[in-house]
């Protein structure tokens, strides 16, 4: 049976990208259930702007032959000694060396030292996977709603970074998956929240997950919006999660005096900065990296509490089979997508 302990018993099919703009369903080498882990049957993983950068060729991180995947849904096949054999859960995919500077301040998301799944280390888009316990999170929800679990983490977390309480008010740059996470995130903590875009398909479903605002950008002055919402006083926070020159420089010039502005995205080129405003708005500028087990928590309490718009946030669901060519078409048309999930097994 695949899935065994013995390493080369047996093959299994996975998704595996042999560099940017080559990937397809391989077979390799069997799971091999480790010491202390759980064999898990994965039934369905999302794909995300990381996967998307890595076949793009515009991820420096990641390193090929890989298979990808870590937005997880998948069941407890062996070895749950808390977890019932098909018991529904998503994983944490990060690592955390538990020696660096960021690890020794409880900050593990941040590891000097990290290695996500489909990234630096091979990923969960595979018929099975092993997975140590405590990266396990079980919830009461379907395969769509636990693939969606850790990418709206990041935006969680983004929030978190912001310290976000509810007498904010949250603009938050981009409805992509990241985005929307951070969008929810702040509905979430009770502040009035600003979702911009340049799409309104993808701003309609950001106020179904708890925009009070949108702005589209393509057809409205951002600043003049803005001024109107807040009384002119600006947002107390704003989140990036975009990740070009122009929104890095936005959030820094619409933010309130005394604000917090948060990054999530990478832009891909150098970014210029008016450095006065930093000092004049007495500003705190944070990065936001990957999430936490609180964040996990959080996320699935909302899902469960059905306080986002799963089916408007899926685009697609496809089988492994075919995700090569929808990979292929989401990097023709990545405006087109939010999230495209695939099936496995």
């Amino acid at each position: 049976m695949s899935g065994q302990s013995q390493e080369g018993d047996q093959a299994m099919k996975a998704f595996r990208m042999e560099g940017p703009g080559v990937a397809g369903v391989e077979e390799v080498p069997d799971a091999v259930q480790k010491e202390s882990e759980v064999l898990l049957h994965v039934r369905m993983v999302g794909m995300c702007g990381t996967d998307l950068n890595s076949y793009r060729g515009r991820n420096s991180m990641v390193t090929f032959p890989r298979v990808l995947g870590h937005e997880v849904a998948a069941e407890v096949i062996q070895g749950g000694v808390d977890l019932a054999n098909g018991t529904a859960v998503t994983v944490l995919p990060y690592t955390s060396c538990g020696t660096c500077a960021a690890c020794r301040r409880g900050r593990m998301n941040a590891c000097r030292f990290n290695q996500t799944m489909g990234v630096q280390r091979d990923g969960a888009m595979a018929e099975y996977i092993s997975v140590p316990r405590e990266k396990l999170y079980a919830a009461y929800l379907s395969l769509k709603e636990l693939c969606l679990v850790e990418p709206l983490t990041v935006g969680f977390h983004a929030a978190a970074r912001a310290r976000i309480v509810q007498e904010d008010t949250t603009a938050v740059f981009g409805c992509g998956a990241v985005g929307l996470g951070a969008i929810a995130g702040s509905a979430f903590r009770g502040a009035e929240t600003i979702a911009i875009d340049m799409d309104d398909a993808k701003l309609e479903i950001a106020r179904k997950a708890g925009a009070k605002h949108c702005i589209n950008t393509a057809r409205e002055d951002l600043n003049s919006k803005l001024a109107n919402i807040t009384d002119g006083r600006g947002p107390d926070v704003a989140i990036e999660a975009i990740g070009l020159p122009v929104t890095f420089r936005a959030a820094v010039e619409v933010v309130a005096f005394t604000g917090r502005v948060v990054y999530i995205g990478y832009a891909k080129e150098p970014v210029t900065y008016e450095t006065r405003l930093f000092v004049q708005k007495e500003l705190d500028i944070l990065g936001s990296r990957n999430a936490l087990p609180e964040d996990f928590y959080q996320v699935i309490e909302m899902l469960e509490a059905r306080r986002f718009p799963v089916d408007d946030a899926v685009s697609a669901i496809v089988p492994m089979a075919d995700a090569a060519r929808w990979l292929a078409e989401w990097s023709a048309n990545p405006a087109r997508f939010t999230k495209i999930l695939v099936q496995v097994s």
